[in-house]
């Protein structure tokens, strides 16, 4: 074992080289499958002969290893038992002895073991923590309180459920007490060492972890044994919000210590409790409220403050949102003030450290700033206790806010040089108080204050600062966003003046103005009026040449990969200019696609930015989609190097999006030949390897269906059909991606001859039938496999033309076992039928139906009772009829809500269009009747004869009346 731990130990290190990075973690990979892996990497974690460094890159491997390996979708363990039983042995011992950083990286393994298999299979993981615990050790203790904590808070975003509550109760009465029992201690340690730095830092972490867990034991209850102790709690909150001691300040500024951490900790409480449970609260919350005054007035203005003022602004948001508090706390008009100009205006004011970030990290000061994706920031909690404060106090509110703003307008106006920030802050001021709720990602603020003119404010105030050239750039950064924020809210009028003078801004060498440009112009493109753009697509055409140069241009100014790629809001904006302007663009076409296969081929070599290229990808989706049907093989001339490059050198980050947009190419042209490019790809795509990566899946699935659509011929010929019916049988055997195999096989149905898939009939059903007896027997059985069934049942029953239809289906069956064709019409297909809401789907179904009671031999005289379940199947159905919608294009979302990693991530300018099988059906209900009609006509009446004797009453009266015509 020596050997090969030193091998994988090289092997780890190698991987944090970027010139070794992706060979290292190949071998690794290939390493995974040897018996005691994971045991090996625990191993190396454990050794102090090995470097810090090796160690923690072991526990992160480890970590991401139990992530992909632990059990399978159904559940079962993918490792040896007795594998599985060493790694919950030691890990907990491990842990509690590691370094922080590794503690964490085991802590995340711990919570996946324990999120399977706690507390049922590992029922003495919480008797091992507790019986762990010291009253003298706090090295132990933290350890033990972070495996609790890793556990304990995954409920936190959880729904309730009696399984969790049942958790829960199993946790805290076990480990209630012990928990309280070291809160004492605790206390009582960080007392006793208040003059001794080295165990007062550990005691009072020991404190931190202490409340992060009880957060998590409480998020969704109050369990007796704390409501019963909650004053010795509230005394211990209060006394540590305002406790401090000079041995836990930190030197650096910016670094917030393990007491701010702690503070922080118990303001979430405290806003947790003041959210859940006020019978136990609302008596003591004045206390806090004068805990966190007395804080927040006393507090520095480092930034290692930032999110323990956060935390406490937050705070007192909760509780001014419930009327009772605002009315006892803040409605005196002197208290309001105090706390507006004290609290509020304090911590909107810019200080020495933001003016920093704008020059020195203008990428994060707008990500903070415009984007808000810092939540813990000053600015943004003061906003948000404001607004809280205005839930119940508004109009005094307003005129405290009013008045200040006012006031600071005037310094300004005294020396526009000297008080820049006076401006700055008045304009952060009037926003705040200006928008009413949280403004939404796709049109900002959409209602304002009745106290204030939003329009007047513009027009003073705003748009001066996006003409003049002579003022702070903080400034027009200011202005940017007051149109940003308020863009619903502007006129025609006030976009004709303001739209221009963004453009303008792109020309900035500023990188925060030109920035914030681009994200108000592409949030300004986004929006609509009435469902129409409130910007035309004629008047951005106008524009989108200089646009275009600009982004484009702004995106490639540092050939460096990792510049290029740092600033998504260029690329998003890029994005949104070619969904505009659609087939506008064309005249651009070369310059555009030139730029982007410049852009990929440099970013490939180190992806860093997801949305960056999430965005670039979506960019180059556009151009196919709106160009790339009159231009198909200039597009696939073009990007045949990059997408061959991008698969040659195995860039993962990549794959699903070029697979998407390989297949877009071929759906732009589908009654063209198949390239070179794309039948160069088939070999590779029916390899396994590629069908590992859950990410490709989707993608690839459609692209092998655009291949079969141009180039079926070509996979009959090389004898290929049996490889990607292959993939079929891999696709479905498992829950995540059985609708990817429904969807490949009905694509192979589509486009290959049935004489060449005969010889698989029997096979394929034979996959489906077996996945679903398995899954009647599946605890965590859900509707969708049935309903996947019966939409390829109708998919196959409704295509007798094509050498399918309903009687082969039940001579295939007939084949696995004979008659089980009706247990599955009866106990899957006709429930799952009364299922479907797609509307193409319930087409489907209807001419499935149809043209069963019209041809079927083995209904007409086998299933006769099933022939009229099948007539009232379809009445059902007709009852209110499917209508298909043809949407013409539909945006590309935002992707503010996706997630990006191993998942996949649908491109939305490309997407596939939703092909209706039967398109030559208009009218379902009038094509019904005249098939009906026609099919009775040529069987000498027997579907009218089979109306009369097998249905009654009003089915057979509706039924009578489709065939009347």
């Amino acid at each position: 074992m020596a050997t090969d731990l030193q091998s994988i130990a090289a092997l780890l290190d190698a991987s944090l080289d970027p010139k070794q990075n992706k060979q290292a973690e190949l071998a690794i990979r290939q390493n995974e499958a040897a018996p005691g892996f994971s045991l090996a990497l625990l191993h190396i974690v454990a050794s102090n002969s090995f470097p810090l460094n090796t160690r923690l890159a072991s526990s992160l491997y480890f970590k991401n290893f139990i992530r992909r390996n632990w059990r399978t979708l159904e559940g079962e363990y993918k490792l040896p038992q007795s594998e599985v039983e060493s790694i919950k042995h030691e890990i907990i011992g491990l842990m509690i002895s590691s370094p922080p950083s590794i503690q964490s990286q085991l802590g995340e393994a711990v919570s996946v073991i324990a999120e399977s298999d706690f507390p049922e299979q590992w029922d003495s993981l919480i008797d091992d923590l507790a019986s762990r615990l010291t009253a003298d050790n706090p090295t132990v203790n933290n350890g033990v309180l972070r495996v609790a904590h890793s556990i304990c808070e995954r409920w936190r975003p959880l729904t309730q459920s009696d399984e969790l509550y049942l958790e829960i109760l199993h946790v805290i009465s076990k480990f209630g007490n012990a928990f309280l029992t070291l809160l004492q201690s605790t206390d009582q340690a960080i007392t006793s060492n208040a003059s001794n730095k080295e165990p007062l830092e550990q005691w009072v972490t020991t404190l931190y972890l202490l409340m992060q867990l009880f957060y998590d034991l409480t998020c969704h209850d109050l369990a007796p044994v704390f409501e019963d102790n909650f004053k010795g709690l509230q005394g211990l909150f209060n006394k540590y919000l305002l406790y401090s001691n000079p041995l836990l300040e930190t030197d650096d500024d910016s670094e917030a210590g393990v007491l701010e951490n702690t503070k922080s900790a118990i303001f979430e409480i405290l806003s947790l409790f003041g959210l859940k449970y006020s019978d136990v609260f609302d008596d003591v919350t004045r206390d806090f409220i004068q805990s966190s005054w007395t804080l927040l007035t006393g507090i520095g203005m480092e930034t290692k403050y930032d999110v323990l003022v956060s935390k406490a602004l937050h705070f007192l948001t909760t509780v001014c949102m419930k009327e009772k508090h605002a009315a006892e706390s803040f409605s005196d008009e002197n208290v309001l003030t105090q706390v507006v100009e004290k609290i509020i205006v304090s911590n909107l004011t810019l200080r020495e450290s933001d003016i920093e970030q704008f020059e020195d990290e203008p990428i994060e000061y707008i990500r903070r700033d415009l984007e808000g994706s810092d939540a813990e920031t000053r600015r943004g909690a003061a906003t948000d206790f404001l607004r809280g404060l205005m839930s119940h106090l508004e109009k005094p509110a307003t005129a405290i806010a009013l008045k200040l703003i006012e006031e600071h307008l005037g310094l300004f106006a005294q020396d526009k040089v000297k008080n820049w920030k006076s401006k700055d802050l008045a304009g952060y001021l009037f926003t705040a108080v200006g928008a009413k709720g949280k403004a939404t990602a796709t049109a900002g603020v959409v209602t304002t204050n009745p106290h204030l003119n939003i329009s007047n404010f513009l027009t003073t105030n705003i748009l001066p600062d996006l003409t003049s050239t002579n003022i702070h750039p903080i400034l027009q950064v200011d202005a940017i966003k007051f149109v940003y924020v308020f863009r619903s809210q502007l006129t025609q009028e006030n976009w004709g003046t303001a739209f221009p003078l963004l453009v303008q801004h792109l020309q900035s060498s500023n990188y925060c103005i030109y920035t914030s440009a681009s994200i108000a112009l592409e949030r300004a493109l986004a929006l609509q009026v009435n469902g129409q753009p409130l910007i035309s697509k004629d008047a951005v055409i106008n524009l989108s040449k200089d646009l275009l140069e600009h982004l484009l241009n702004l995106i490639q100014q540092d050939p460096a990969p990792e510049k290029i790629q740092e600033n998504e809001f260029l690329m998003k904006c890029v994005m949104r200019v070619l969904i505009v302007v659609q087939d506008g663009i064309t005249p651009l076409v070369d310059y555009l696609l030139s730029s982007w296969v410049k852009i990929t081929m440099a970013i490939m070599k180190n992806p860093s930015n997801p949305r960056f290229y999430y965005y670039h990808f979506e960019a180059a989706g556009a151009l196919i989609r709106f160009v790339a049907p009159s231009q198909s093989a200039k597009f696939e001339d073009t990007l045949s190097q990059p997408f061959v490059m991008v698969l040659q050198e195995d860039v993962v980050e990549f794959m699903p999006y070029v697979f998407q947009l390989l297949a877009a190419l071929l759906e732009a042209n589908p009654s063209g030949s198949l390239s070179e490019l794309h039948k160069s790809l088939i070999q590779p795509i029916l390899l396994p390897n590629l069908w590992e990566t859950k990410g490709n899946v989707p993608a690839l699935v459609r692209l092998l269906a655009a291949i079969l659509v141009r180039g079926a011929n070509i996979i009959v010929a090389n004898n290929q059909v049996e490889a990607v019916l292959g993939i079929f049988q891999k696709l479905i055997s498992t829950k995540t991606h059985e609708n990817s195999g429904f969807d490949l096989l009905q694509s192979v149905f589509l486009s290959v001859p049935a004489e060449h898939l005969q010889k698989y009939f029997v096979p394929m059903v034979q996959l489906i039938l077996t996945r679903l007896s398995n899954q009647a027997n599946d605890k965590l059985k859900s509707d969708n496999l049935p309903i996947r069934f019966t939409k390829f049942y109708h998919f196959f029953s409704a295509r007798p033309e094509k050498g399918l239809g309903t009687d082969v289906f039940i001579k295939i069956t007939d084949d696995i076992q004979h008659d089980v064709f009706k247990q599955l019409y009866t106990t899957f297909i006709l429930p799952s039928t009364q299922k479907l809401t797609r509307p193409l789907d319930r087409k489907t179904a209807v001419v499935s139906l149809t043209k069963t009671l019209a041809t079927s031999q083995a209904f007409a005289t086998r299933f006769p009772k099933g022939w009229a379940h099948t007539a009232k199947a379809l009445l059902d159905q007709l009852y209110n009829p499917p209508v298909i919608k043809h949407d013409e294009f539909v945006d590309a979302g935002d992707v503010e809500d996706l997630a990006f990693g191993v998942g996949f991530t649908a491109l939305g300018t490309c997407r596939k269009a939703v092909d209706d099988p039967f398109a030559e059906i208009a009218e379902v209900k009038t094509w019904v009747g005249q098939y009906l009609i026609q099919a009775n006509a040529e069987s000498g009446g027997k579907v009218v004869g089979f109306v009369n004797e097998r249905l009654d009453g009003q089915a057979q009266a509706a039924m009578q009346a489709y065939l009347s015509g």
